[in-house]
């Protein structure tokens, strides 16, 4: 039954539905005050939700899984408590009876798999929602491993992908966090990349780039893949011997330093990230493997994102903005990334910015006081909650390989320290980006550049220094009237925001009674509920329009 199609689709969209619906309940019961205990409510209701959705995502499989290990590293879209609840989401599902496993590999290879296989374990390795993996031995005796795709997967990723599209349009309606981020862009990212996860030739091919580019590296192996008997849905590969590096056990009956493993796993990782070109989207501990010498191995390239040059440069601008603490330097760098929408308060994201590096730079926490730091953090989320700020679809799965990178750095040696074996990696990342080109060089010429780039970045803000002033003098009244002007504007946007919401839930739910009191021939149900969803599209109709005035409005300002 959950293969079926409508019945995926009418269970996902259902399930939205509900959370939506306790989510502007809740809400509206709440708009004259939020109290610590309203919000201790509100952080439960958020958590049951979270822990529905992971017993209906491991019920359902399929695209369910991808999406809550995805939702579970965007704190810019969910909230900690449902990220929370969802952070231990793994894609570990019962494995597909051998014979269909065997009608896949048979229907790809166009033979018998025996005629390409001499043999193959009874049953898989691992098993996981895309696809298995089963151990074989070619007949010219290498040792494989044999990834197969789980049948009926593109169906049901199919139906999977419209449900989440109708959710993500409900989300974008309803919702703040509709506001927040590009969700359109979210689900045209989460497309392309489970597509490709779906195509072992692409897997292969970002398997052939990173063996290319860690060809000569010491202590790091990529396996080496099998073109002649790999296809869309089967994958021949190198069976590696050996241990996840989270594998303390291993580790410590191998004799395996781990702060050296760590360090070689951070250079590793950290330079897929620094330079532009392909990074691994999915490093957890059951695709990266140590060999009893103590070599690094990655394998499962099916989820792999991608560092544009362009974007590599604006990385840069912001690193130096943050290092030389040029903060607006910083919000231009992280407008170019596409992280802030057009009507983001950059003079108080400026001011945020500033508390996060000055509270950074305090390196013993322990004289700050506890009340301040608080203070400052909630006063840091607060402002993320706030402004129009995204994770562009592109660093989505960035943001989630960042930080599933550093619980499993964390899990081979607890004292590493990311700040001091970073400073290295950084400097040269730096100088390759913009500013090493002049050092390369050599020379007067390297030193004239370096010293006109060192006069840009410090005599910049000195320029600006007349029109600060000009600025400062003006700015309390102006500010008075803007803030009064910003409440007013406030208060109306969300009264015609909170009218059309309901205007939509209503003609949706009205429209589900209809749907239903049709199929079960209930015509008083029927009549009433199809009046029901005519006054809700009349009222909505008209709170579209009155929005539009005021929007109108606003631009006359």
């Amino acid at each position: 039954m959950k293969t079926f199609p409508l019945y995926r689709i009418g269970l996902i969209v259902g399930l939205a539905v509900k959370f939506f619906a306790q989510i502007v309940w809740f809400q509206r019961r709440h708009r004259n005050g939020w109290t610590p205990e309203v919000q201790a409510r509100w952080e439960e209701l958020l958590r049951r939700q979270a822990a529905e959705y992971k017993r209906k995502a491991l019920k359902l499989e399929g695209l369910l899984i991808k999406v809550g290990q995805f939702l579970s590293a965007r704190a810019d879209v969910l909230p900690r408590v449902f990220i929370d609840e969802l952070a231990d989401l793994v894609d570990r599902v019962p494995a597909v009876p051998w014979e269909a496993a065997r009608q896949v590999m048979e229907s790809e290879w166009r033979v018998p798999y025996g005629q390409v296989l001499h043999k193959i374990s009874a049953a898989p390795v691992a098993s996981a929602s895309i696809g298995e993996v089963y151990h074989g031995y070619l007949h010219n005796g290498d040792s494989v491993a044999v990834k197969i795709q789980r049948p009926g997967i593109e169906g049901i990723i199919r139906a999977d992908f419209r449900a989440l599209r109708i959710v993500l349009w409900m989300a974008e309606k309803w919702t703040p966090w509709g506001k927040k981020a590009d969700l359109p862009a979210l689900y045209r990212e989460l497309v392309a990349v489970i597509s490709d996860e779906l195509n072992f030739r692409q897997e292969m091919a970002n398997g052939l780039y990173f063996r290319e580019r860690y060809k000569d590296e010491e202590g790091v192996y990529i396996p080496r893949y099998y073109d002649e008997h790999s296809t869309r849905r089967v994958l021949v590969m190198e069976w590696i011997e050996g241990a996840k590096v989270s594998d303390e056990t291993f580790l410590a009956a191998q004799g395996i330093d781990r702060r050296a493993l760590a360090t070689r796993l951070f250079r590793c990782f950290a330079s897929q990230l620094f330079f532009e070109g392909k990074f691994h989207a999915d490093p957890h501990p059951g695709n990266l493997l140590v060999r009893p010498d103590g070599t690094l191995v990655l394998i499962d390239f099916g989820m792999v994102g991608t560092i544009r040059n362009g974007d590599a440069q604006h990385i840069r601008s912001l690193v130096e903005g943050i290092v030389l603490q040029d903060f607006a330097k910083v919000i231009e760098a992280l407008e170019q990334l596409r992280f802030l929408l057009p009507h983001a308060d950059k003079p108080e994201l400026e001011r945020v910015l500033q508390l996060m590096v000055k509270l950074y730079a305090e390196h013993d926490m322990t004289k700050v006081e506890y009340d301040l730091v608080q203070h400052i953090i909630e006063d840091i989320e607060r402002v993320v909650r706030e402004q129009p700020i995204q994770m562009p679809s592109e660093f989505a799965f960035l943001g989630r390989a960042v930080s599933i990178f550093v619980g499993v750095l964390a899990q081979i040696d607890p004292t590493f320290d990311l700040k001091e074996e970073g400073k290295p990696l950084i400097k040269e990342w730096l100088n390759r980006q913009g500013g090493g080109d002049g050092q390369a060089a050599g020379g007067r010429f390297g030193r004239l550049a370096g010293l006109a780039g060192l006069a840009r970045n410090y005599l910049k803000p000195l320029l600006k220094l007349p029109r600060l002033i000009e600025q400062a003098a003006e700015r309390p009244e102006r500010q008075l009237h803007w803030e009064r002007r910003k409440q007013q504007n406030e208060l109306l946007s969300r009264y015609h925001e909170s009218v059309r919401r309901m205007a939509w839930l209503a003609l949706l739910v009205s429209l589900g009674v209809c749907a239903a009191a049709a199929w079960w021939e209930r015509e008083a149900i029927l009549y009433a509920s199809g009046g029901a969803a005519f006054v809700s599209l009349l009222v909505l109709r008209s709170a579209m329009k009155r929005h539009l005035r005021f929007l109108q409005t606003l631009g006359k300002e």
